[in-house]
């Protein structure tokens, strides 16, 4: 089955922290069996290129990942309009990722 990373980008720090955590597990319980690898929040993060170093990751900083399997983009898609990251005004980039032979 395709696998996602939903790419979670901006975004305010939550009012009420334990609630909003509360919501996020209820979203991230909810996507059951798909829900491959819940998610991890980026604390800082910095961009590489030949050219050196550079502190952040754009003008709409990344803020975490979640990887989650589906049959389509579409099903991707429904399940990261749901995810309560939008609530704080951030958005998620929803990208298919490609099994490669290493």
């Amino acid at each position: 089955m395709p696998k996602f990373a939903l790419i979670y980008r901006g975004g305010t720090r939550p009012e009420d922290g334990a609630a909003h955590m509360e919501k996020w597990r209820a979203w991230s319980t909810g996507l059951g069996d798909a829900n491959i690898y819940p998610g991890m929040p980026f604390v800082r993060s910095v961009t590489v290129s030949a050219s050196g170093e550079t502190e952040g990751s754009g003008d709409v900083p990344m803020t975490g990942v979640t990887v989650i399997e589906a049959d389509s983009m579409e099903i991707a898609m429904t399940h990261a309009k749901a995810c309560p990251h939008l609530d704080l005004g951030g958005e998620i980039v929803v990208a298919e990722g490609m099994d490669m032979p290493i």
